[in-house]
């Protein structure tokens, strides 16, 4: 069977939330692993078969920890995963498209295939306090985190990807 990791970080909730949604719909499809990025690294890439990565957007940059996990991640499995299906999702204040534009960037380098274009919610917070208050991602906005997260597991379950 196909096996989906969800790869995730978050600061205030956001990005936590989508990730679980995602996870939530997509481990009815195939199995699924759901990892916080400080807990994932290359040994998860390589024991699956596609990948979600769902981070904030912080300082109009993909969070630090995200990127960490990419630094860990990056030449331990490059020329070994070539070709798997990748989706992403941002958590952003106002943007999220530079996130975004990176963690494309860094797929593109392992020779991932992007199957979805990025997810970006925004929050739509633009004040120190509202930046650095807990999340609460709406429930129109989880469904559409699910549906991603399940239409990829079902891509991989078939054969799709």
């Amino acid at each position: 069977m196909p096996r989906l990791l969800i790869v995730w970080h978050s600061r205030t909730g956001g990005a936590r939330q989508m990730a679980e949604a995602a996870y939530e719909a997509a481990r009815a499809e195939c199995d699924t692993t759901l990892l916080r990025a400080r807990d994932a690294g290359p040994d998860d890439m390589l024991a699956h078969d596609g990948y979600l990565f769902c981070a904030p957007e912080n300082l109009a940059a993909i969070s630090g920890e995200m990127k960490e996990f990419f630094d860990r991640s990056y030449y331990p499995v490059l020329g070994r995963i070539e070709g798997r299906p990748y989706a992403q999702m941002v958590c952003a204040g106002t943007d999220g498209e530079n996130a975004a534009r990176q963690t494309a960037r860094i797929a593109t380098g392992w020779r991932l295939r992007q199957v979805q274009e990025a997810l970006i919610l925004r929050t739509h917070t633009d004040s120190p306090e509202a930046i650095l208050a807990q999340k609460t991602i709406s429930e129109t906005d989880l469904t559409g985190c699910r549906d991603l997260g399940a239409a990829l597991a079902a891509g991989l379950a078939i054969g799709a990807f």
